[in-house]
């Protein structure tokens, strides 16, 4: 017999043909609610729980999954939807699937830095509406992205597969990190032990860093007053870092010249303001939204399925 599996949301076409071929899965590409897939695990017996981050995993859904499930594989790096310690509590192992996500992620970064300095969603609204009008050599001037100082919060896989983005721009690098890399990591960026003083220096600020606690709201009218007039903000990481009413404020009188904007504090429910503003360039939080990298974030989460279902150590265990 096939390993009983639930999957809670719409996945890859690839990822979905091995889920039906390994698997005994009663998937239709349905969305559930936690609870939904809770109920979902008790009326398939199953085995496994593969989700996204698109719903939160609490401490009381957690305690409802039935005993007889061997593992939670959520399909992202993101953890922040999953009460981890109430997973491990009751010995429930749980994956992520980092890795993977990187250079899809950080090519999505480079796309906002370029789109945000070049006026790329204004200039895209003129073609849309015809177009018919000249501009002067000095009308709708957009900031030249080479030679810039980039500013990036989080030196992780992502922060550094965009640190070598750009320096194919011929970008400066500084970053600010919970601990300065080794010489072979760094790659000759800049280190800052404290982020506000990393700022003044940012013409270009880019966020990599994980939500939680000492993030939240780490861009807020304080930190973005100390970023050089005329500089630009990008966000892919999560919308939790930033305080959006100091952001849309600093966009709107032009303290910063554009953002690039991908992740949001709520969502998809976002704060429509930004969509009024013609200097900010925004994405439906699609940072891994390639075919390469949605069937590999799904091979791995299976992966991990596969591994403890076997008996096996995961291949990316949350507690251990």
């Amino acid at each position: 017999m096939k390993p009983r599996l639930i999957v809670s949301r719409q996945i890859a076409p690839d990822v979905a043909t091995r889920i039906h071929a390994e698997y005994d899965c009663p998937y239709d590409g349905r969305s559930m609610t936690a609870e939904e897939a809770v109920q979902a695990l008790h009326d398939h017996r199953a085995d496994a729980l593969m989700i996204t981050s698109h719903v939160r995993y609490p401490a009381e859904i957690i305690a409802a999954i039935p005993d007889r499930v061997k593992i939670l594989a959520t399909c992202s790096v993101g953890t922040e939807h999953i009460d981890i310690a109430a997973a491990q509590a009751r010995g429930l192992p749980v994956t992520n699937t980092p890795d993977v996500l990187t250079e899809c992620t950080a090519d999505l970064a480079l796309m906002l830095i370029l789109n945000a300095c070049r006026r790329g969603a204004e200039y895209d609204a003129i073609m849309r509406a015809g177009w018919r009008k000249g501009y002067g050599l000095g009308e709708m001037l957009g900031l030249r992205v080479w030679g810039k100082t980039l500013g990036i919060l989080g030196m992780g896989r992502i922060g550094r597969a965009v640190a070598a983005r750009a320096r194919g721009f011929g970008m400066r690098i500084i970053y600010c990190n919970n601990k300065r890399l080794p010489p072979a990591l760094e790659q000759h960026a800049e280190y800052f032990a404290d982020f506000r003083a990393m700022l003044p220096h940012c013409d270009i600020l880019t966020l990599h860093a994980p939500g939680g606690p000492a993030t939240s709201a780490i861009i807020n009218a304080e930190t973005l007053s100390l970023l050089p007039p005329g500089a630009v903000f990008v966000n892919t990481s999560r919308g939790g870092l930033v305080d959006e009413d100091a952001l849309f404020e600093a966009l709107a009188c032009g303290h910063l010249f554009a953002a690039g904007l991908d992740v949001f504090r709520a969502e998809p429910d976002f704060d429509t303001r930004f969509a009024d503003l013609p200097n900010v360039f925004l994405c439906p939080h699609m940072g891994s939204a390639t075919v390469e990298t949605r069937n590999a974030m799904g091979d791995r989460a299976l992966d991990n399925i596969a591994a403890v279902l076997a008996g096996k150590p995961p291949l990316d265990p949350l507690w251990t």
